[in-house]
């Protein structure tokens, strides 16, 4: 018969096991027919005299996988084509027009700084965005930029 191992009292060697057919069946360690002792629910196999259990034989078990816990995995830098040092050249260098407006794909502030750049008073205005722009990439993360400008 088969049945599993419910308890062990370690200090005697006497346990108690319970059976497939739903009674439970005492054991001594002479009936222990296996180098080692028992674990609590360790399926046996074994033979019945009355209340007794005898000739008890360990299964051999199939090793469980132990859940591993799950660690929060560090967000993945999202993917994006457009480069923030590109960006911040093209601020520093062009950046009146509007160029690197126009490769972030905002297209509207780009065209706004293209009609700025047509008179000298826009030039005032556009010169500093364009400077604040090219730092402000060269500042941002990589994680950041790719937010914020996706393609």
């Amino acid at each position: 018969m088969r049945g599993q191992v419910l308890g062990v009292d370690a200090r005697k060697g006497v346990g108690l096991l319970a059976g497939d057919d739903g009674r439970r069946y005492t054991f001594g360690p002479e009936d222990w027919a296996q180098r080692g002792e028992p674990v609590i629910g360790q399926q046996v196999d074994f033979e019945t005299a009355d209340d007794r259990a005898l000739n008890i034989f360990p299964l051999p078990s199939v090793p469980v996988a132990t859940p591993v816990p799950a660690v929060p995995a560090t967000p993945a830098v999202p993917e994006n084509v457009r480069n923030r040092y590109v960006a911040a050249l093209l601020a520093f260098f062009i950046g009146t027009l509007g160029i690197h407006r126009f490769y972030l794909g905002r297209n509207g502030t780009g065209v706004l700084m293209l009609v700025l750049s047509l008179s000298v008073f826009g030039l005032l205005l556009s010169g500093p965005w364009a400077l604040v722009d090219a730092v402000r990439y060269l500042l941002m993360s990589d994680r950041e930029f790719a937010a914020r400008y996706p393609r």
